[in-house]
C-alpha cells in the first residue's frame, strides 16, 4: 500500500494493514492516530518511538502471533505468510529443526516463553547459533534482546507493507 492511501484510510482498516505487523494493539492504534505521515521515514521513525515504550506485557501480547522458530506457521492470515517468508532460511534440513526444536524447548523452560529473533537474512545455522547464546542471558537481558528483535521485525513488516 502508498503511504497517501494509508494516511487517508478510516481508522479500523489503517489499523488492520497494521495488524500484521506486530500484535500490539496500542501500537497499531498509536501509529493510525499519528496520521497523516508526510514520508515513509516520518513513518518509520514514530513505529520506532513508539517501540521503545514497550515493555514485558506488550511482548506476551506481541508473541501470540508468532511461531516457534523452525516450524511452519499454519494459516492463511498475513502474520503466518510472511513467517513462513522469514523461516525460509531453515529450509528441510532434518537435523537442523531437531536442533532448533531441542534448542526451544531448553529456552521455553528457562525463561517461560517463545524464542523470538529477526529471522529475514539470517540462516538456520545463525538462529540456532543466536538461540542457544541467548540462553546464557537473565530473564532482564533476554526481555531486552527479545525487545529488540520484536522491533526489527516489526519494522522490516512496516516498511515491506507500506511505500
Amino acid at each position: 500500500m502508498k503511504l497517501a492511501g494509508f494516511n487517508q484510510l478510516p481508522p479500523e482498516q489503517a489499523q488492520a494493514v497494521l495488524a500484521h505487523c506486530v500484535a500490539i494493539k496500542r501500537w497499531q492504534q498509536a501509529m493510525v492516530a499519528a496520521r497523516p505521515y508526510a514520508s515513509l521515514g516520518a513513518l518509520c521513525q514514530q513505529a520506532r518511538l513508539l517501540a521503545q515504550e514497550w515493555g514485558e506485557a506488550d511482548f506476551v501480547q506481541a508473541l501470540a502471533a508468532h511461531p516457534r522458530i523452525g516450524e511452519r506457521a499454519c494459516g492463511e492470515h498475513k502474520e503466518a505468510a510472511l513467517s513462513r517468508q522469514e523461516q525460509a532460511a531453515v529450509g528441510e534440513d532434518a537435523e537442523l529443526r531437531q536442533a532448533l526444536r531441542i534448542a526451544n524447548q531448553d529456552y521455553e523452560q528457562r525463561f517461560g516463553h517463545l524464542f523470538l529473533i529477526r529471522a529475514k537474512g539470517r540462516s538456520g545455522q545463525e538462529m540456532l547459533a543466536e538461540l542457544r547464546r541467548r540462553l546464557a542471558n537473565t530473564p532482564a537481558q533476554e526481555l531486552e534482546e527479545a525487545l529488540g528483535q520484536l522491533h526489527e521485525i516489526t519494522l522490516l513488516r512496516l516498511q515491506e507493507s507500506i511505500i
